[in-house]
């Protein structure tokens, strides 16, 4: 599998990042098992690096996924305000992933210059950890063109996570064109660049020739992320990757058949969904509607629903 560079002075991975999100219990695609089953698989194919985050909730699932497996690298998130809870963050993130030294650890959906200074202090604790041993690499992930540019300029971010796919789904400020030259910005600086959200939460799968073709083709961004919740899935992707024949059987298998998000009939209109969703695909009309064009899966919704009525499907 092709190897890439994080920037000037990040690590060497695989240029596929395995995106958990899809094998978590925040989207309930698989069970914990099958996620476990289908991660394992993607590692012995050669994909050597994981992208998760602390709401995730999926810390156990790669622990037992990456045992026997000590160079595989992992990411992860939070959204930490205060130095306190960033080293809770840190030591939960070492003591369920069961690793002495965290190899990345970002600050999770910054949207400007404004949201990382009231995060500086969460921050400043990453910068120590970084001194410290603790985690090699840090940075942020952001759906927000205003977000790469302030990270680019944050003093010792080493790696942004953007979205980014061939028609600009999910960014929250200016368009496709702003974030190209965002990106542009930050690669300059030597920063490491691996985007999410290729397919636009499911609205791209229809071509996903395309919309891999469109993100390898940025100049500045080295890797990305794909949400894989079936051995299928990684068969079709990194065949794809490699430039190799795809088999009619495999195309039909995995099919990439557009998800959405579901709203069940149960929901009592409380609105906490609403708050927690940053595309601001969700409104209220007495209960809790959805604009599927603006939603992008993320599936952060659904976590504080506390009638459970919100699921990707």
């Amino acid at each position: 599998m092709r190897q890439v560079k994080l920037g000037l002075w990040g690590p060497e991975v695989s240029e596929v990042c395995f995106g958990s999100l899809a094998i978590s219990p925040l989207q309930g695609r698989v069970t914990e098992e099958e996620g476990t089953s289908v991660l394992k698989y993607a590692l012995e194919q050669g994909v050597n690096w994981i992208d998760t985050a602390e709401i995730y909730d999926n810390y156990a699932q790669i622990a037992a996924a990456t045992k026997g497996h000590p160079d595989v690298r992992i990411i992860s998130k939070s959204y930490s305000v205060t130095a306190l809870e960033m080293r809770q963050s840190l030591e939960k993130a070492r003591t369920a992933l069961k690793r002495e030294t965290l190899d990345f650890f970002l600050l999770h959906e910054q949207e400007s210059a404004l949201t990382l200074q009231g995060h500086s202090e969460a921050w400043e604790e990453l910068l120590r950890a970084k001194e410290k041993g603790i985690v090699r690499w840090i940075g942020i992930s952001t759906h927000a063109v205003a977000g790469v540019r302030a990270g680019a300029l944050q003093p010792g971010l080493d790696i942004i996570h953007p979205i980014l796919n061939y028609q600009g789904l999910g960014i929250i400020d200016g368009n496709l064109s702003d974030m190209l030259e965002a990106i542009s910005f930050a690669a300059e600086l030597g920063i490491g660049i691996y985007a999410m959200k290729v397919f636009g939460g499911g609205h791209l799968t229809h071509d996903p020739e395309k919309a891999v073709a469109f993100v390898r083709s940025v100049q500045g961004v080295q890797a990305l992320a794909l949400g894989m919740s079936s051995r299928e899935e990684v068969d079709y992707n990194l065949l794809l990757l490699a430039g190799q024949e795809i088999s009619r059987e495999l195309r039909e298998v995995v099919k990439y058949r557009k998800r959405k998000l579901y709203i069940a009939d149960w929901c009592q209109g409380c609105g906490l969904c609403l708050e927690a969703c940053p595309q601001g695909a969700l409104h209220l009309e007495k209960v809790a509607m959805v604009d599927h064009e603006a939603c992008v899966l993320c599936g952060y919704c659904g976590r504080v629903c506390p009638h459970f009525c919100l699921k990707i499907v």
